[in-house]
């Protein structure tokens, strides 16, 4: 027998900028045109149909007046599309359009987009450079800092993807404004979600400012993007492959993502991620990590916002209860769960450890308080 090492030591710099702006387009073109995705002239535009008319369009209408050869590749809105057989499709169709190793791909939506698209960048001829453009609040808050790239399955969200980092996101304020209503208020749940396990000042900030927030002043738009940012990026640079320390992101989301499933996605997952968060504020506050008081506060917020904090009446409690067991944080068969310490704060449990055992009878007892 005999042995033959690989001695193969990779040292990358994942490092890239997120520019918050207004009318972003020009800039996009720009940095393109100077080698933002390494001298690619080949340019696939990955968006969704809602997207499509409002944004896509008209950044692959400047990239072909810039001398680009650029494609488009649509899918149905929604997070129903966020599946390995869309995925599979938007790579046939760059196969046919003949995209190979030396093209660029343009993530231009929300988190269902910039998901999708960095999971085909990031595979795709074993891995092209993508941008993601972010057009949504929620892609804002969660999908623009951090890497993290997947599609959906029948079991649960987000269980098949990888890491996967952009050269440069840009958020673009102004896009907020075509949102419909519903969709501000999801992407203000991660928002909250965000003060909530680092900010308590930014959670004050949003109960002072709700107003200011949803009609889109100029002050209030930029501090929650500008704060969502930061929030995550100083947990994604300590903990880039979710080790340890970036479980506290999942705040909210063990009750949150079973519920999203459970409904069959006709909850968007800020809405499903705000009963998520009511069920982690009253098991905090039932376990001694927070007040009633403090819980109250955060029930409270996202019902100003216009979010209900109940389980709709149209799922199967005990169906949810079994679909918290599909979570990724569960450990050896046990439910796990990250917990607020007050408000702006999280409970670390020991060194490093981010997320708490919880009997199935607790979590059943505060699924049905909701």
């Amino acid at each position: 027998m005999s042995l033959f090492n690989v001695d193969l030591k990779r040292v990358v710099d994942d490092s890239y900028e997120i520019e918050i702006g207004y009318e972003l387009i020009n800039g996009l073109v720009d940095d393109l045109g100077t080698g933002l995705l390494g001298g690619a002239k080949k340019i696939a535009v990955i968006t969704d149909s809602n997207v499509l008319p409002l944004y896509a369009k008209p950044i692959a209408s400047k990239l072909a007046q810039a001398g680009f050869k650029v494609e488009m590749f649509v899918f149905p809105a929604g997070e129903k599309s966020k599946t390995r057989e869309t995925k599979a499709r938007i790579e046939d169709a760059m196969l046919e359009k003949g995209f190979r190793r030396d093209c660029g791909i343009i993530a231009v939506g929300g988190g269902v987009v910039t998901d999708l698209a960095g999971f085909v960048a990031g595979t795709y001829a074993r891995g092209v450079p993508f941008v993601n453009f972010a057009t949504t609040l929620l892609a804002a808050a969660d999908a623009s800092v951090g890497g993290k790239t997947a599609v959906d399955t029948p079991v649960a969200t987000n269980l098949i993807g990888m890491f996967n980092q952009p050269r440069k996101v840009y958020i673009d304020i102004a896009a907020w404004k075509t949102l419909p209503l519903r969709q501000v208020r999801s992407g203000m749940a991660e928002t909250v979600k965000h003060a909530c396990l680092a900010n308590a000042d930014m959670f004050s900030f949003i109960e002072e400012n709700l107003e200011d927030i949803l009609s889109f002043r100029r002050f209030a738009c930029e501090y929650i993007a500008e704060n969502n940012c930061r929030i995550k990026y100083q947990v994604v640079m300590k903990d880039e492959r979710e080790s340890g320390l970036r479980e506290i992101l999942n705040l909210g989301h063990t009750v949150g993502r079973a519920i999203e499933t459970v409904s069959d996605y006709r909850l968007l997952h800020g809405e499903a991620l705000a009963v998520g968060m009511a069920a982690q504020a009253l098991l905090s506050a039932r376990l001694g990590y927070m007040s009633e008081e403090e819980a109250e506060r955060v029930i409270s917020l996202y019902q100003r916002l216009g979010l209900s904090t109940n389980v709709p009446d149209y799922i199967d409690r005990e169906q949810l209860v079994r679909k918290l067991y599909t979570d990724k944080k569960v450990r050896e068969g046990r439910l796990r769960f990250v917990l607020q310490k007050g408000i702006g704060d999280v409970v670390e449990f020991a060194p490093g450890v981010y997320a708490k055992p919880v009997e199935e009878e607790l979590a059943r007892e505060i699924i049905m308080e909701l």
